[in-house]
């Protein structure tokens, strides 16, 4: 008996330190794909602040967001004001107080370009993201930044770069630096399930 607890408790205490190691390992584009493919779908609150160079301080925002993979995106602010964007597929439908436009993203490659740095990591989608992105990442499972840079001019003259920081399968924040200086930070807190 005391041999099978010693055997036990050694054989927990190598799986602890390989989970331990495992976390403090540098983390790999495909196995962090891999994690964030396996979470088809979440919700999670949000807080936004937009720095623009014209404004003294911050503009903020707080709502939430919805993710149903592949191809569903929907952010619903509700503070200051209420506004709803809904990404579904490639139709992407505004609603601020009662007007509401619906674009088709092919005719709007900049935004889409955007879009699809959200949507694909959410969805783990490499080949997506690197058909717009040069794709950097650094850190471990357990703390993560992925750096897009884009490929086409279109979107490089609206994003000059998109960096997401999470832990395992979440992203944490999103930051959007703009070509022209200004930027944005949003702060993601997944939802209890």
């Amino acid at each position: 008996m005391t041999r099978l607890l010693t055997y036990l408790a050694g054989a927990m205490l190598f799986a602890a330190a390989t989970t331990a190691f495992a976390a403090a390992a540098p983390l790999g584009l495909g196995p962090l794909m891999d994690a964030l493919a396996a979470s088809p779908h979440g919700t999670a609150t949000f807080t936004e602040q937009k720095f623009i160079s014209f404004l003294d301080a911050p503009v903020e925002s707080s709502g939430t967001l919805r993710f149903i993979a592949p191809a569903r995106l929907e952010k619903y602010t509700l503070e200051p004001a209420a506004e709803s964007l809904v990404l579904d597929g490639e139709e992407l439908t505004v609603a601020r107080g009662k007007r509401k436009q619906v674009l088709q993203l092919k005719d709007y490659p900049e935004i889409a370009g955007m879009i699809v740095s959200i949507r694909a990591t959410l969805s783990g989608d490499r080949r997506a993201l690197e058909k717009v992105y040069r794709l950097r990442l650094t850190g471990t499972a357990a703390r993560w930044t992925l750096v897009l840079v884009p490929l086409d001019a279109k979107v490089a003259r609206m994003v000059k770069r998109i960096e997401m920081q999470g832990a395992q399968a979440e992203v944490r924040t999103v930051e959007i630096q703009q070509a022209d200086g200004d930027y944005s930070i949003m702060t993601i807190q997944a939802a209890a399930p």
